[in-house]
């Protein structure tokens, strides 16, 4: 660490324990700001993500604060509903939960204390104003971290098509990038597309700082895991998809791939949206299994359960979404077969590292010809996950990303 040690504000709709990837994260880069030394007030969501509803032990109160040895969590109810498809509730949800962030938020680290830094993290768009609000009040600059560019995903999957709902949200997401004195995101996609919105002048608030992966605990693993007893998944080739299942990722190709790839098992391992018309499209085709989330600890177990991974979204998604899987998949040295635009930061990724294939995004031909191809050669679909196991030690170390937050905070004033 160079300079004073900083006081930070943290607002975040995830936080350990709870098991969003985009907690995973947000969790990693305050321990590795906590270990600079720094100050770090967090408030996030009481832990909700794994089953859309709050989890049993976390009920009954609508905010806890748990000290910690760096600072303090604060944890709000979310309003979180069950069906995911709901898209009202789910919009009124995010505004409770960003007006109740908001409160916890002034009082966090004390009322008013002056701060160095408030970072929100988005989605959801609404704690972008909920962030300028506590960093007005607590008279510091305002990062806001995007991790996917809203609304512009939910209205290339048709999630939203309302105009006026869309016209609404694009101004909401114009107006929060103004009010920010820094704005981060995942890739120079992401950027390129972030900057049209900002008036040219502000073009260098936008910052590029991509996410990573914590190699230390996810590493290459036996491929005859446990887990794959537990499923009753016995040597045979898996292909495997962990994570979200939502409208923005075309797993319908894995359904048409495994009814041409018979003898091997399609691992379907996550929740969410669209798992129910996905398991309904997958009816009648043994091989094609599906499993809900798995505890954090048991991540690298997961990950080494497959033998090729898959990485898809929908076509031009690429440009305004970058999986982070991508990076952990890399980590437990596992080859992927990427169904995404060309271009955009996923390929190039996979291009850069050596780790893979990429093919058009929901090309079923494609995409099953290139699944055949690696599965009948294990030893070059080794040597592509060794291949991305080498780069992500050198390119993705949590350190680094967390030496750019301190460096952004600080070129802001901070400390």
């Amino acid at each position: 660490m160079t300079g004073p040690p900083l006081r930070l504000v943290v607002l975040a709709p995830h936080f350990r324990p709870d098991t969003a990837p985009t907690g995973a994260v947000i969790t990693r880069i305050v321990d590795e700001l906590a270990g600079r030394g720094h100050h770090i007030d967090v408030v996030t969501a009481l832990p909700w993500y794994r089953g859309h509803v709050v989890e049993p032990g976390w009920t009954g109160r609508w905010s806890r604060t748990e000290p910690a040895p760096w600072g303090s969590v604060r944890r709000v109810q979310p309003f979180s509903g069950g069906d995911r498809r709901n898209l009202l509730r789910r919009a009124a949800g995010f505004a409770g939960f960003s007006a109740l962030a908001g409160w916890a938020g002034l009082g966090a680290g004390g009322w008013f204390r002056r701060a160095d830094a408030v970072i929100a993290m988005s989605p959801p768009l609404t704690l972008g104003l909920t962030g300028r609000i506590v960093a007005w009040t607590h008279r510091a600059p305002l990062v806001f971290n995007v991790q996917d560019v809203f609304p512009d995903a939910a209205v290339e999957t048709g999630a939203i098509t309302n105009r006026a709902v869309i016209t609404a949200a694009r101004a909401l997401e114009r107006l929060t990038y103004r009010l920010s004195d820094a704005v981060t995101v995942l890739s120079d996609d992401l950027r390129a597309n972030v900057v049209t919105k900002v008036p040219v002048r502000r073009a260098g608030t936008v910052h590029t700082i991509s996410n990573f992966v914590d190699t230390a605990t996810i590493r290459p693993g036996d491929r005859m895991t446990a887990y794959r007893a537990e499923l009753g998944i016995g040597a045979e080739p898996v292909v495997l998809y962990a994570g979200n299942i939502g409208y923005s990722q075309s797993l319908e190709l894995l359904v048409d791939a495994a009814r041409r790839l018979p003898d091997v098992t399609f691992l379907v391992n996550g929740d969410g949206s669209a798992r129910g018309d996905l398991e309904r499209a997958a009816s009648g085709v043994p091989n094609v299994r599906f499993a809900g989330f798995l505890p954090a600890d048991r991540l690298p177990e997961l990950l080494a359960t497959g033998d090729v991974h898959v990485v898809a979204l929908r076509a031009g998604l690429g440009a305004v979404s970058v999986p982070s899987k991508t990076y952990s998949i890399l980590a437990a040295g596992r080859p992927v077969v990427a169904s995404i635009d060309a271009g955009t930061e996923v390929p190039r990724l996979i291009a850069a590292s050596g780790a893979g294939v990429t093919v058009p995004p929901d090309d079923a031909d494609t995409f099953t010809d290139a699944l055949r191809t690696l599965l009948a050669e294990p030893a070059q679909a080794a040597a592509m996950g060794a291949r991305g196991r080498a780069w992500v030690e050198q390119a993705a170390a949590p350190a680094a990303v967390a030496d750019r937050y301190e460096e952004l905070v600080r070129s802001l004033g901070g400390g």
